[in-house]
């Protein structure tokens, strides 16, 4: 009996060998399994876009060169908006940082208030860059600015003014000082105007960049100063709510207005006589160069801190080829 469990052990022993043996040699032979597409030695890139707004065709504008470009370099974008809200748009931020997007665009709705955001961005290690309008809280860092010339549309919007005024005259600016860009083309303005001795700049009141708020501020100045030549709009919805308040005021005619992005329906009120001139932006390359500026630096390249695009004037005399 104890001889036969020896042999029925061993026999049991060899049957286990020959099988895993065979396994074995079935792998040998089987050919191995085809291994999966190769995925791309770097995963599409992300660019996270806040905009200032979407009411305004500037910005649709400069929404389309963004996605120009980005289309172009095979980037996709993330696209919000803030709508004057930095709140809201600090939200974007932080979710942009969540989501650890490859870049960050902003036109910040307050040019100090979303430093904070952006330092935020900073710490993550991503990359920001802003478009239109800057960002000046210290402490942020932004790799490059691509924005208009404002210093220079400011300058041209004045000269326009001068010319149309004969350089004499009394002037209101309806600014909106929160903002960087308008800041700028405000100093254009005012550097500007100072190399005429017989124009003198009133009062400056801030009208919000927006229409209505625009239209009551250009009610006020009229008021206050019945003697007034001419205003200066920050903006298009800025010249267009003074528009508003000098035909409500039947002063049509009687005081210049000059605006600034030079949008369609300033366009037409440019081409009737009613608006003098707009300083012209170029938002869709504004927009291109954006992204650019994104693909140069995630390259490993040097980008400047600063990209401005220059600017023109729009009048009734130009407005035909526009």
């Amino acid at each position: 009996m104890r001889k036969s469990a020896f042999f029925i052990t061993w026999a049991c022993i060899l049957s286990i060998c020959v099988f895993f043996g065979g396994c074995g040699g079935s792998e040998q032979t089987t050919q191995p399994a085809e291994k999966p597409p190769q995925e791309e030695s770097r995963e599409k890139v992300v660019v996270g876009v806040t905009l200032l707004t979407r009411t305004h065709p500037f910005y649709q504008d400069l929404e389309e060169g963004l996605k120009e470009q980005a289309a172009a370099n095979n980037y996709e974008l993330l696209i919000s908006t803030g709508e004057f809200d930095v709140a809201k748009q600090k939200d974007q931020v932080a979710d942009f940082i969540v989501k650890k997007v490859n870049a960050i665009v902003v036109c910040p709705c307050d040019s100090t208030s979303i430093g904070t955001s952006i330092a935020k961005a900073n710490e993550a290690g991503i990359p920001v860059f802003t478009a239109d309008i800057a960002c000046l809280a210290e402490g942020a860092k932004v790799e490059c600015h691509i924005a208009s010339d404002n210093v220079e549309g400011g300058k041209l919007a004045a000269q326009a003014m001068a010319k149309a005024l004969g350089g004499a005259g009394r002037v209101a600016i309806i600014d909106h000082p929160e903002v960087e860009s308008v800041i700028q083309r405000v100093k254009g303005f005012e550097e500007e105007i100072a190399k005429f001795d017989n124009i003198r700049i009133v009062t400056k009141l801030p009208g919000g960049g927006v229409k209505d708020k625009a239209f009551k501020v250009a009610e006020d100045i009229l008021q206050a100063n019945p003697d007034l030549n001419g205003i200066f709009g920050i903006n298009d919805d800025s010249a267009l709510g003074a528009l508003a308040a000098v035909e409500k005021a039947d002063k049509l005619g009687k005081i210049t207005i000059v605006g600034f992005d030079a949008v369609p329906e300033a366009r037409k009120a440019i081409k009737e006589g009613k608006i003098y001139a707009d300083a012209i932006q170029q938002p869709r390359e504004i927009g291109k160069k954006t992204v650019e500026m994104i693909s140069l630096y995630l390259k490993g390249e040097v980008v400047p801190k600063q990209l401005l695009i220059p600017c023109g004037l729009y009048t009734k005399e130009n407005a035909g080829a526009n």
